[in-house]
């Protein structure tokens, strides 16, 4: 029998305040935000902007050059870091296989803050692991090693890796780097299934017409300071998205929503 992941409760993170600095730059001020749990929250702006440096603030990577985050309700630095690690999980932009593995070793390091300390892997835990290779398509590479995978089998591995962690919110730094259209979608379903499940979704993305099909909310962030935050459907317009990338931006609608394309 293949374990299940768990009905969370609710969670919620917001930030107060936020202002995320680097070398100088503000490049987000004073963000207030509460992200909607059972959503899928889509973040967008140029190479620079600052979506990275803020979903690493909002998982208390790094620190805020001002205000708070919370999770629950909690400042997010009063978390455990076992703790937090079981209701918080991070895809970074970036993976590094440091040592020789198999793809399924490389999983179950997900399910390292579910294991007691001297404790080894379950059989429920390789079980939640099998579960999630599955749903990114990988189950028939589970005993391949990892460094003979192509770079998008890399990143499915590493989306497997935190889906094996199960926390009840995931953030995800372009979550569809180096993926071909159509491992793209099966990812962003498999995204937005996890949000109908009551999971919080936020991910980093670059192509504004797929932000506009699978994500509920979305934050702009212009890299000046400036941000602007709301349902998807009344912030991803074509004024917005020309504002955002500095280039004329128009959009196409079509019979499954709506694209935005550079003209």
């Amino acid at each position: 029998m293949s374990a299940q992941p768990k009905i969370p409760a609710a969670s919620s993170l917001a930030c107060t305040q936020l202002t995320v600095e680097v070398a100088g730059r503000t490049l987000v001020r004073n963000l207030d935000l509460a992200i909607v749990s059972g959503a899928v929250t889509a973040v967008l702006g140029c190479n620079g902007a600052g979506k990275t440096l803020t979903l690493h603030t909002l998982t208390g990577l790094r620190a805020p050059a001002h205000g708070t985050v919370t999770l629950d309700g909690e400042a997010l630095a009063s978390w455990p870091r076992r703790a937090l690690a079981r209701k918080l999980g991070l895809l970074t932009q970036t993976t590094e296989d440091p040592f020789p593995s198999t793809v399924l070793d490389s999983v179950l390091v997900g399910r390292h803050p579910h294991i007691d300390f001297w404790r080894w892997e379950s059989d429920a835990d390789r079980a939640i692991a099998h579960t999630a290779l599955t749903e990114v398509a990988l189950a028939s590479l589970s005993e391949r090693d990892v460094d003979t995978l192509s770079g998008g089998e890399r990143r499915r591995v590493a989306l497997a890796t935190l889906l094996a962690q199960d926390p009840d919110v995931l953030l995800l730094d372009e979550p569809i780097n180096h993926l071909d259209p159509h491992h793209q979608l099966d990812v962003l379903k498999l995204l937005r299934e996890r949000a109908h499940a009551g999971r919080t979704v936020v991910m980093t993305l670059h192509d504004a017409g797929l932000a506009a099909r699978f994500s509920d909310h979305a934050l702009l962030l212009f890299g000046n300071g400036e941000w602007l935050s709301g349902p998807t459907s009344e912030v991803l317009t074509q004024e917005t998205m020309t504002k955002l990338y500095g280039v004329a931006v128009r959009e196409i609608a079509w019979a499954g929503g709506r694209t935005f394309i550079a003209v």
